[in-house]
């Protein structure tokens, strides 16, 4: 799936229609800068409103996919059911890489805390470090406990 090329083939056929991004969205029960995402290729149309969209766009999830209109004689070798299946599938395997990198990155903060926390000879540069150290595992528990956050919000 080319997102730019699905982007593109969304705001063509959104113009053929004569409707702004704003009345799309509003139709859709999105925001305008949800479309404008979609046809910017930044990110894909949610698999739940994948369907209103080709509706109000009178196009196919087939061509959806495709970034362009289908010609005569092309045959399909899945159905609208099958393509709603994957990007489900697709999305909910993003997702999940989300939640797996939140929380490696809380796991590898705690781990780094943990280490700060061994004594060491005192120096200026050891302490340095130690704070340095400890900056870096604060900044990735705090990114980690973020994604993950961000993950469960979504579903």
């Amino acid at each position: 799936m080319n997102q730019a090329a699905i982007g593109a083939f969304v705001a063509a056929k959104r113009h053929e229609r004569n409707l702004t991004q704003e009345q799309l969205a509003e139709k859709l029960g999105v925001s305008n800068k949800t479309i404008s995402k979609w046809e910017n290729g930044r990110c894909m149309p949610d698999y739940s409103v994948v369907q209103p969209l080709c509706r109000e766009l009178g196009i196919t999830i087939a061509e959806l996919m495709d970034g362009e209109e289908k010609e005569h004689g092309n045959i399909r070798v899945f159905d609208e059911q099958q393509a709603l299946d994957l990007l489900e599938r697709i999305q909910r395997l993003e997702q999940q890489r989300q939640l797996l990198y939140g929380l490696m990155l809380v796991v590898a903060g705690i781990a780094m805390m943990a280490l700060t926390g061994l004594p060491h000879e005192s120096s200026p540069i050891n302490d340095f470090l130690s704070g340095v150290t400890t900056g870096v595992a604060s900044a990735a528990t705090i990114v980690g406990v973020y994604a993950v956050a961000r993950t469960f919000h979504k579903q």
